[in-house]
């Protein structure tokens, strides 16, 4: 990575696109002001776009973990998807397949902790939503890319939005200042429906509403662990 900085995280974004075709003349039109270092059609058809060692300009304003110049840190991976705005539909298994075999590859090239494989919504709550619900979160962490929460059936927490926030702060995500937290945020105008719905975006794909439900609540638990 150019700078020096060293590539921590990989970060999963779908294209939202009509096409193949057009995400490519996008990504590699240099006044697009737009990049990622792979892009991966349905097919399973994988493009090198940027060389791993060096910056793309895929995160956009994000935060994970304390960091906010996300597009230093980490590998951009584009899913040829029409996304939630052209047709929002399941990624193919063959495309699937190619991601997971790359995204290992990456992981073991760089040391990447399972932790740090991340969506877009994870690192910008609020403003984005892709890969999105339909992206197979809990396949994935099985295969050892991401990670995935732990049996909540033993957990009687009752919702605690103030314990809440802190523990997504502890997972890594942006929260709202408070003062009983002292935890960063995004130069946005992030509240905490909208980290919690980032995080039930990718841990609780059946409903996606914000609230602090006793499920959202155990679920947040686990991961933190």
């Amino acid at each position: 990575m150019d700078g020096g900085a060293c590539i921590r995280h990989v970060i999963v974004h779908y294209t939202g696109m009509q096409s193949c075709d057009q995400a490519l003349g996008r990504l590699c039109d240099g006044t697009s002001n737009v990049s990622a270092h792979y892009l991966i059609d349905e097919d399973g058809s994988t493009y090198r776009m940027v060389p791993e060692d060096m910056r793309a300009w895929h995160a956009g304003v994000s935060y994970w973990g304390g960091v906010r110049d996300l597009n230093s840190t980490s590998i951009g991976i584009e899913l040829v998807n029409p996304g939630h705005e052209f047709g929002y539909r399941a990624f193919p298994n063959a495309q699937l397949d190619a991601f997971t075999q790359l995204t290992l590859s990456i992981m073991e090239r760089h040391d990447i902790d399972a932790r740090n494989i991340l969506g877009h919504s994870d690192i910008a709550p609020g403003r984005k939503t892709d890969p999105g619900e339909l992206f197979p979160w809990r396949d994935m962490a099985e295969q050892g890319v991401g990670i995935w929460a732990r049996d909540t059936k033993s957990l009687k927490r009752a919702p605690d939005v103030a314990l809440a926030l802190e523990q997504l702060s502890a997972i890594g995500y942006a929260v709202p200042i408070s003062p009983d937290l002292g935890a960063d945020i995004l130069d946005l105008e992030t509240g905490p429906a909208d980290v919690i719905a980032a995080f039930q975006r990718r841990y609780r794909q059946a409903r996606i509403d914000g609230a602090l439900d006793t499920e959202t609540s155990n679920l947040i638990a686990n991961i933190v662990g």
